[in-house]
């Protein structure tokens, strides 16, 4: 399934929005390539580094979710993005929010260009030795 298939699957009143989510992570995140593949469960678009999931962007019933592991990895950015994003429910490595007042693409676009610098390829491989 390709990008646009996979966010035409969603609510209609989200596709606009999905597809200004999706070209703002990519515009702010040279080293990730985006694929649609099965997640926990469900399809989401996954955005790899290296084939290691870096982002992962979903639609659910009642929300949309970014997966964000730099954030899972480090704290201190998980902390200055739950002040930057006050409407949104945060959980380790992950963001929830309804719309854009939750999850303004300006702050997005800082939160993926914050996380762009960690070679999340690099870390994963070093845990694993």
């Amino acid at each position: 399934m390709s990008i646009m298939e996979f966010i035409s699957t969603a609510p209609e009143e989200r596709q606009v929005f999905l597809t200004t989510l999706h070209e703002t992570i990519v515009a702010n995140d040279p080293t990730v390539i985006p694929v649609v593949k099965p997640m926990m469960g469900k399809e989401m678009i996954l955005y790899e580094e290296r084939s290691y999931m870096k982002y992962g962007l979903a639609s659910t019933k009642s929300h949309i979710s970014l997966h964000c592991l730099p954030m899972y990895m480090n704290p201190a950015l998980h902390e200055k993005f739950q002040k930057l994003l006050p409407n949104a429910k945060f959980q380790k490595g992950c963001i929830n929010f309804k719309d854009e007042a939750a999850m303004p693409v300006a702050i997005l676009a800082g939160v993926i260009a914050d996380c762009s610098a960690v070679n999340i390829a690099e870390v994963l491989e070093k845990r694993k030795k």
